[in-house]
């Protein structure tokens, strides 16, 4: 049997980076770290951590880590069944794979600092995110998949919905025709990431536009806002966030008629169920409140 002080050690070094944040979080020293983790890679007979700065996980590793942070949750969960006030164990970590416009628009709302532990958000295109899953490395996610992982329940929450939307300025200069094909071909959009594939469905749905576009690259969904603002180029971006500016005259819709809706998915796993209770719940009840029903816009 694994030893949990052990496996505790690996938990901390892989989420602190070294082995000297990992011993103050724990409250030992580096040393004892370095020893706890040695006896576990000794144990199994294989190694657990890359030893570089910052410390990186082997696959094994990750696996260990992930199992540690499942017992804490579900030791936290008994905790409160049984009406312990004074915690046996410390704040349990609870990690999450969760697209980038989903916690700049409505998904930090459904996360609560009263409860028992701390939250590691893992960023990752909604399409992409059930591997997370599927390999063990996080314990929720919110997905485009709507087919449980192996070991996992799903919920779905609804659709985030996305506009075309540019600056008066940027339309004025590049697209005083409207959207048409040779502005695409010429106007820069804006794309989160070589995995966002939003602008590409939505011009083949909508527009029926095959062809390539040039488009910056940018790393969240707030720079995306903040460069449509800035006349750097155009794209979709969620409602919630481009309604405002909308409002403000500050953008202008680009085919107004299209919208892209991208139906979300909560999914979770089984074996911590008691002990997602709460968060479930609230996930779901704050989707609810910011997401548009499945299937009640036109989605190409």
């Amino acid at each position: 049997m694994m030893d949990y002080g052990q496996m505790e050690a690996v938990s901390a070094v892989l989420r602190s980076g070294t082995f000297e944040k990992a011993a103050r979080a724990l409250h030992i020293t580096p040393s004892a770290v370095s020893q706890r983790v040695k006896a576990l890679e000794d144990q199994l007979g294989i190694s657990l951590i890359v030893r570089e700065k910052p410390c990186q996980a082997t696959e094994a590793g990750a696996m260990v880590a992930m199992h540690f942070e499942r017992v804490s949750l579900l030791q936290r969960s008994l905790e409160s069944q049984l009406s312990i006030e004074n915690s046996l164990v410390k704040k349990s970590y609870i990690r999450i794979a969760v697209n980038a416009d989903s916690v700049e628009t409505w998904f930090l709302e459904a996360l609560s600092p009263d409860w028992s532990w701390l939250y590691d958000l893992v960023i990752d295109d909604q399409h992409h995110s059930a591997e997370w899953l599927r390999k063990g490395l996080v314990t929720a996610a919110v997905t485009a998949d709507d087919n449980p992982v192996t070991g996992c329940d799903s919920r779905p929450l609804g659709a985030l919905r996305y506009i075309a939307v540019c600056s008066p300025e940027f339309r004025d200069r590049w697209m005083p025709d409207g959207l048409t094909p040779e502005a695409i071909s010429k106007a820069p959009a804006l794309v989160y990431g070589n995995k966002d594939s939003l602008h590409s469905n939505w011009l083949s749905a909508s527009l029926q536009y095959e062809i390539g576009y040039p488009f910056h690259q940018l790393p969240s969904t707030t720079a995306i806002t903040n460069g449509v603002l800035r006349s750097l180029g155009w794209a979709l971006v969620p409602e919630i966030l481009a309604e405002p500016h909308v409002k403000r005259g500050e953008l202008v819709r680009l085919a107004p008629d299209y919208r892209l809706d991208v139906p979300l998915f909560w999914q979770w796993s089984r074996a911590v169920k008691p002990a997602l209770v709460r968060l479930n719940s609230a996930v779901i009840k704050t989707a609810s409140q910011h997401l548009q029903p499945i299937g009640a816009g036109r989605s190409p």
